[in-house]
């Protein structure tokens, strides 16, 4: 006898209309925590694509009564996204599942998700074509395990009754037992609506017996008692700073370093004028330099704006912080305007520029330029990164693409050395000496290229782009630096430097990459990642070889799953986002084992960098009015040694870099020790 609710919902409590949805369906959600506005109640929507226009779901009223309405018809244009609502407990076991189902279109699966995971992991029981299938999907493979002859139409409702007992899993159809089937692929899960065309829900309940519902309560009583201990091992954030940004403030568009040649830090953040298509030719505004001791300003270079227009942007803005003529204080190197230009650290005035190139290939014959005609003359430029293919002790060359076709390296000098055009950059290449010649290669979205500009090789991969690239040792059963990259639905690759494909994994829409010692019991380093763009936020934990040991949904955008030296003891955390309820950072078992305080702070944008100098790393969050610096709320209890890790420069900052922290430990200094 099912007499135990675990959830239900008749969504009598929605009012009428959309539930919360990107009004611009953008890319926002890749680095930033954005609510969209409207009440969702129980449920969320792991779905966004940029093909898509309007909600995904509305409630409405039908027969007296509210429903919940599928708005979506299935786009070829798509990796076979199936919009999707979820609710419930992802550790649900043994249940019951009904709900009340109008297929308005019934040549195409709509039905109810079950033992649910992630967008791309559960069981599906989907009505097409007058039956009814039960369909397992793992990633990008959907096998029907089951399918039976059943009769319904567009004018009126079904009522699906699921049980899924261990591997077992039964389905009646308005009372009547349609099929059964076994698999032992998932053995726990939530529930959510689903459908590739337009459809009605009513009436959503869960339930089991008594039995599994004390079973279910003692394993989540059990699991909170591990929690509580993994939590008490670990310090907790303390507020160390907080700024008010004034009208300066902006999205993820910051970058650090040491403007004076002293000690102090600072932070330059960037605005940001929109031109032509979209974010495509975005063009740096303001800039404004902060001190973190002080949070006085040093210099403002541009006009600010109150704008939101102005702050968010969804890409890279054009500008680094980096000691470019070794004269020990840092400048910034920006492009604005159409000219790449030199500024002094310390008072932000141009040292130097020159113009960008002229546009001069056929815009016809290259990527990304929008409605195939060159916009401008001379190249916008998209992002800027430091490298050495000069060969010179200390990086001191410059490289600056336009939005996916074009790169160009300058010297100190700012003289052309050259360029490149083929296929794809990607969003933000790597450059890292791989044949030990002194000098940098560059990798770039498929591309190897040679440290004067030649194609080395490239993958055998023409469509999509790589988002984030990292590069090093990650197996140690492999004595040679790996390139470990998330390419869209390209997927994520581990790749030697010859251009071999050691590993890859069609995972979803492969968006942001870090490698870690996130389980430091394992052998070699571990590497996150997460997706974007249709099924959303799944993160998915790999061991050094690219062979997956955990996924997990947390429900929410913003996920950076940049590495956290927190404890100073060798392993790394991934922070997720700043959120109260969804954010925090999490273990290499996935579990949230810090989480910051609700003490009103910011959550859109988050960034982990050491500001204190004893090597752990503070949690910087930030939206556009405001910022708030954690630290650790007690000393670091490691004695004798520090653990220092090697992490990404901060002079080549981007948000589409992959994040990396290779272990690394230094003996402390006697009077610290």
């Amino acid at each position: 006898m099912q007499d135990f609710v675990l959830f239900q919902d008749d969504f009598s409590g929605f009012a009428l209309g959309p539930l919360p949805f990107d009004r611009e369906h953008s890319a926002n959600g890749e680095y930033h925590y954005v609510e969209n506005p409207g009440y969702g109640g129980d449920w969320y929507d792991p779905i966004t694509n940029c093909w898509f226009r309007g909600p995904n779901w509305v409630v409405t009223r039908q027969d007296g009564h509210h429903v919940m309405e599928q708005m979506r018809v299935r786009n070829p244009l798509t990796h076979g996204v199936c919009s999707t609502l979820v609710a419930g407990d992802k550790d649900w076991s043994d249940y019951t599942a009904e709900v009340d189902l109008r297929a308005l279109c019934t040549t195409d699966q709509v039905g109810l998700l079950v033992r649910y995971q992630a967008s791309l992991q559960h069981y599906a029981l989907f009505f097409a074509n007058q039956e009814l299938q039960l369909v397992r999907v793992i990633k990008t493979d959907r096998t029907v395990i089951a399918r039976a002859p059943v009769s319904y139409s567009c004018d009126k409702f079904i009522h699906i009754c699921a049980e899924v007992r261990g591997p077992r899993i039964t389905c009646f159809v308005d009372g009547r037992e349609v099929l059964s089937a076994q698999d032992d692929t998932y053995r726990t899960g939530c529930v959510a609506l689903a459908g590739y065309m337009p459809a009605q829900f009513a009436n959503v309940r869960v339930s089991c017996t008594e039995a599994q519902a004390d079973a279910f309560s003692r394993a989540k009583a059990e699991k909170a008692v591990r929690l509580a201990q993994k939590r008490a091992k670990y310090a907790q954030p303390r507020l160390w700073k907080r700024f008010d940004l004034g009208n300066w403030g902006s999205s993820r568009q910051i970058r650090f370093g040491h403007l004076t040649g002293t000690d102090e830090v600072f932070f330059v953040m960037a605005q940001h004028q929109k031109r032509v298509y979209k974010e495509r030719y975005c063009n740096i505004s303001c800039l404004t330099a902060v001190s973190i001791d002080t949070g006085r300003i040093l210099w403002q270079w541009g006009e600010p704006s109150p704008l939101a227009v102005n702050q968010d942007t969804t890409c890279d803005l054009p500008f680094q912080i980096y000691d470019i003529d070794n004269d020990g204080c840092d400048e910034v190197i920006m492009a604005s305007d159409f000219k790449l230009q030199i500024l002094d650290g310390r008072t932000g005035e141009c040292r130097k520029y020159i113009d960008t190139p002229y546009n001069e290939e056929d815009p016809t014959q290259i990527l990304g330029i929008e409605f195939q005609v060159h916009a401008f003359d001379r190249l916008n430029v998209d992002a800027i990164r430091i490298v050495n293919v000069s060969g010179k002790a200390r990086p001191s060359d410059i490289l600056i693409k336009d939005r996916y076709a074009r790169l160009y390296i300058y010297n100190d000098q700012l003289e052309l050395q050259w360029k490149f055009t083929h296929n794809n950059t990607g969003h933000f290449p790597y450059a890292y000496d791989f044949n030990g010649d002194g000098k940098d290669e560059i990798f770039s979205c498929y591309n190897m290229i040679s440290a004067d500009g030649k194609l080395i090789w490239e993958l055998p991969i023409d469509t999509d782009h790589t988002d984030e690239i990292i590069i090093g040792r990650f197996d140690p059963d492999i004595d040679d630096d790996l390139i470990a990259i998330v390419s869209g639905w390209q997927g994520f690759m581990i790749v030697d430097k010859q251009g071999h494909i050691l590993s890859r994994d069609i995972n979803g829409h492969g968006q942001r990459i870090s490698a870690g010692n996130y389980l430091p019991e394992m052998k070699g380093m571990q590497i996150c990642t997460t997706t974007y763009w249709e099924n959303q936020g799944i993160i998915y934990m790999y061991d050094c070889k690219g062979r997956e040991l955990w996924h997990m949904e947390p429900s929410s955008n913003g996920n950076v799953i940049a590495p956290v030296n927190w404890q100073g003891d060798g392993t790394e955390l991934v922070l997720l986002n700043g959120n109260v309820k969804y954010g925090g950072m999490i273990d290499g078992e996935g579990d949230r084992v810090v989480t910051f305080p609700d003490d009103g702070h910011p959550d859109m944008c988050a960034e982990v960098i050491d500001l204190t100098g004893d090597h752990r790393d503070e949690i910087v969050l930030w939206d556009h009015d405001r910022m708030y610096i954690y630290t650790q709320d007690r000393p670091c209890e490691i004695k004798g040694r520090e653990y220092v890790p090697d992490k990404y420069p901060h002079y080549n900052s981007s948000n589409y870099r992959g994040e990396y922290s290779f272990p690394k430990w230094i003996e402390k200094p006697e009077e610290n020790a």
